[in-house]
């Protein structure tokens, strides 16, 4: 069993930046890949970032250019650097894992934490 632990999470002004972690309890070809997931009150769970054990990383439209997703392999920590936030990135974020980056449909990860809150204040 994968177990997932967010942290990183708070409060930032418009134009700030933030970086979250999400550390994994162990290296299995069970999350072979990684992301983040955001849901902000009201609206369905957003595909944020993706990355593959190798490397290949996959972006949202919406983030594209202002996020970066990193990972360290001997931590078994993925990063998700986020730089230019707008209020609109307000959301509870969390983090999966699966075998494979099924890109943004959350139902294809069995793995998920428990989520770090992000608010961006105009």
């Amino acid at each position: 069993q994968v177990q997932l632990v967010e942290s990183g999470g708070g409060s930032v002004q418009a134009g700030g930046s933030l970086r979250l972690s999400c550390a994994a309890s162990e290296y299995t070809y069970s999350r072979n890949c990684m992301a983040w997931f955001r849901q902000a009150p009201g609206k369905e769970r957003e595909g944020v970032a993706a990355i593959y054990r190798t490397g290949t990383a996959y972006y949202g439209d919406s983030v594209k250019g202002r996020f970066t997703i990193s990972q360290d392999n001997a931590k078994n920590t993925v990063y998700l650097q986020m730089n230019s936030l707008k209020p609109e990135d307000t959301a509870m974020y969390y983090c999966a894992a699966d075998t494979l980056c099924a890109r943004w449909d959350p139902a294809s990860y069995r793995y998920w934490g428990q989520g770090t809150q992000v608010t961006v204040s105009s």
